[in-house]
């Protein structure tokens, strides 16, 4: 599965789960890099260091892109933190 797969999997999820929606928001702002609005394209995205190294961490292969269930459960999870 490809980033952009994995993306338009979970944004017609979000569709369908405004709740979810809300949740996958909250991960992907705290995925964002520190200073985004300084750099082109000037989007919230993280960097492309910290991903692999938490796709390293998370799957042991730097490379991997995590499945779209992975994905929700840890957005789920970080929705019930304060």
């Amino acid at each position: 599965m490809a980033w952009l797969s994995l993306a338009l999997t979970l944004a017609l999820r979000a569709l369908l789960n405004p709740a979810l929606a809300v949740d996958l928001l909250r991960v992907a702002w705290r995925f964002r890099h520190r200073h985004w609005y300084r750099r082109f394209p000037f989007l919230p995205l993280p960097a492309q260091s910290y991903v692999r190294w938490r796709m390293y961490t998370a799957y042991g292969d730097e490379g991997a892109i995590p499945p779209a269930d992975d994905v929700v459960a840890f957005a789920r999870w970080v929705g019930r933190q304060p």
